[in-house]
């Protein structure tokens, strides 16, 4: 049996819990699988999601505040790219699981 010092504290898994419910939708895991590949804009991850930009925006901002993603702004444009490096190894579980 594992020690209880080897275990991840409870606060720790809450707040785990708390990133992996935001993570769990299908537009938010498509704009990852993106993200993981390539930064995009907005009215890009939108058009991929075939949603409205307000939407693809609420998804990026609560990602955003997992600390999942970061914005740069270029000009005119933002673009969006993934700043947690965990978030390949969640996406290639969830493709090696779900993908036909």
């Amino acid at each position: 049996m594992t020690s209880k010092a080897k275990l991840t504290p409870l606060p720790a898994l809450a707040q785990a819990a708390e990133c992996l419910k935001v993570l769990a939708h299908p537009h938010r895991l498509r704009i990852i699988q993106m993200l993981l590949r390539d930064r995009y804009t907005v009215g890009e991850l939108a058009e991929a999601c075939e949603i409205p930009s307000h939407m693809a925006s609420e998804h990026l901002r609560l990602m955003q505040r997992c600390g999942f993603l970061t914005s740069e702004k270029e000009g005119r444009k933002t673009f969006y790219q993934v700043t947690e490096p965990h978030l390949q190894d969640i996406m290639k579980c969830v493709e090696s699981r779900f993908s036909p």
